[in-house]
């Protein structure tokens, strides 16, 4: 241990931790832009300098280790005016154009101009030219608003371990993009949105279909229909000031039919649709000498991934369609048939916790004759944009339920929004197929919580299942890496792209900290231990839907509306 003093004051350290940690830990703030939690620290962008006894200039104090007797000034005049020149250098090279910017009021270089005084403008200097990068159907580039901190391409590259975009030029001219200056849409980019959430201003944001999805509002000849991801209900409050956590489903319900959206459907039910196919394609591949380990295939970016880096597995990963597009499957065809309303005249929005899901709608594979499953996404920053543009407040709103039959879900269905949700929900429905009987204990913690791979073995029905959970594709790369190399001690493995799951995703509310994705989580979990039906063999939409529509799990009507293929991808 290490005493050291800051700002007069006594406190206690670890020796070899940075300044930065020690100050976050006593209550003490300094501004950061470069600095990523629990990724090397860089010490680029110098914001977070601070003056140490001894030392002839300032140190950057996420990089800087303590000693004992150390002696720290972290706002000294000299300190301070650093911070504020840095942040005014930075805006003379920025866009002037906050009031149109995406980022406005939520944008961190102008929360720190406004928190360091910056009033007027003391540095003249052209402004950088760049053409904006509209290539991706997920994600937009405005090179002109990149302030090179880093954050987006340390994340891409050592969190996400894709690479899409890295440092380019140098001096003056060095900007952040995609090899040979390409578009994004012909990188090796996953369109997971990690970067968007990264970054501090307007430089990246999400394709939107804001415009897309008012005009079909405004449209009497279309039937505009709308479903909601497990994780938005525990995350939409955030953009209108609820704790982090709390679920919102019934008032966003009541939102959703205040914009003019006929039917609102919850994605948990498709979620339940999804085990059950997907739990017994994995109990046809144990019992058929299929290929395994099987993958989940539920997120996009993840199934890109797949594609591009690792195409020789392919065929392990299962050939489900992920919930939102069996949802806006069985919308245009099963509810158009007991609707009496023509497939082109349905326009299927979903609400989704990830960027990656626009690119996923827009998959050739993602329809039939033409027409696709969805016909637009919205993240969930979006759907607040839009609820705010129509002049609600979801604080001020009644609950309502979603309409039957595909607003009912079960709770196996809801936990779909976090890392291991998926696993824990098909765990329990393969375990009733395979033996008739339901789980003694439906709580399988060993894949709950936020580790980058989780493992499990189960007996069920005499067969050793090896199970494993990962998210972030960086944990998916070693994973990956070791079954190429031979590993064969697991069955099933849950891959999400974002850490955490869905409730952490690209799409989700800006500025927030872990705390607040761990509320998230909490508040999935809480669901799920409290309300009845927690495994999605037991609802009974679900059995109806296979009565009367779909024949049974992988049969020929399932297969051909429900699964899906996949195509090699060449690395830019």
């Amino acid at each position: 241990m290490a005493a050291i003093e800051i700002n007069g004051r006594i406190a206690e350290a670890t020796e070899g931790e940075t300044i930065l940690t020690v100050l976050r830990r006593i209550g003490v703030r300094v501004p950061t832009l470069c600095h990523i939690d629990g990724l090397t620290p860089t010490g680029a962008c110098r914001l977070c300098v601070v003056e140490v006894e001894g030392m002839p200039g300032l140190v950057p104090s996420c990089a800087y280790p303590v000693r004992d007797g150390m002696k720290v000034q972290t706002h000294s005049p000299r300190a301070v005016r650093a911070r504020k020149t840095i942040i005014e250098l930075l805006l003379a090279d920025h866009p002037d154009d906050c009031l149109y910017c995406e980022r406005n009021g939520c944008c961190q270089l102008q929360d720190l101009a406004e928190e360091l005084g910056v009033r007027k403008r003391r540095y003249a200097g052209g402004h950088r030219r760049a053409n904006l990068d509209i290539s991706s159907p997920s994600i937009v580039r405005n090179p002109e608003k990149c302030i090179l901190c880093g954050r987006c391409v340390r994340v891409c590259e050592e969190v996400q371990a894709v690479s899409a975009i890295d440092f380019v030029g140098r001096g003056c001219r060095t900007q952040v993009a995609p090899p040979f200056g390409e578009g994004i849409n012909v990188s090796s980019c996953i369109n997971c949105g990690q970067c968007i959430v990264a970054c501090p201003t307007g430089a990246l944001r999400e394709q939107s279909d804001i415009k897309k999805v008012s005009d079909a509002l405004s449209n009497p000849a279309l039937t505009v229909v709308v479903q909601h991801a497990p994780s938005v209900s525990v995350t939409i409050g955030e953009e209108f000031g609820l704790k982090p956590g709390t679920d919102a489903v019934g008032v966003l319900t009541t939102a959703l039919r205040r914009l003019g959206f006929k039917y609102v459907f919850d994605t948990g039910f498709s979620a339940d649709l999804t085990i059950m196919e997907e739990g017994s394609e994995l109990i046809h591949r144990i019992k058929h000498g299929g290929k395994l380990p099987m993958f989940t295939s539920c997120s996009p970016g993840w199934v890109k991934f797949v594609e591009t880096f690792y195409p020789d597995l392919m065929g392990n990963v299962s050939s489900c369609k992920s919930p939102q597009q069996m949802m806006g499957a069985i919308i245009k065809t099963f509810f158009a048939e007991r609707e009496k309303i023509d497939p082109k005249k349905i326009f299927s929005v979903s609400i989704m916790p990830c960027t990656a899901k626009k690119f996923e709608a827009g998959r050739p594979e993602m329809g039939r004759d033409g027409l696709a499953d969805i016909d637009a996404v919205l993240t969930t920053r979006e759907l607040a944009r839009l609820i705010r543009l129509r002049g609600l407040d979801l604080n001020t709103l009644e609950s309502d339920e979603a309409d039957t039959p595909f607003g009912e879900r079960t709770t196996a269905g809801k936990i779909f929004g976090a890392s291991g949700g998926v696993m824990e929900a098909a765990l329990r429905s393969a375990y009733y197929l395979l033996t008739g009987a339901e789980m003694e204990d439906l709580n399988i913690k060993n894949v709950r919580g936020f580790d980058g791979i989780k493992e499990a073995r189960l007996n069920i029905n005499g067969i050793d299942v090896g199970v494993a959970v990962v998210s972030g594709l960086g944990n998916a790369r070693k994973l990956l890496d070791e079954i190429r190399a031979g590993r064969d001690d697991l069955h099933f493995i849950e891959v999400m792209t974002c850490p955490g799951g869905c409730i952490n995703g690209g799409g989700q509310p800006l500025k927030v900290d872990q705390e607040a994705v761990k509320a998230r989580m909490r508040a999935l979990y809480k669901i799920d231990r409290e309300e009845a039906l927690r495994t999605s063999h037991s609802n009974a939409s679900i059995k109806r839907l296979y009565d009367e529509f779909l024949g049974e799990p992988l049969g020929e009507k399932s297969h051909h509306l429900l699964h899906t293929h996949y195509v090699e991808r060449d690395v830019v």
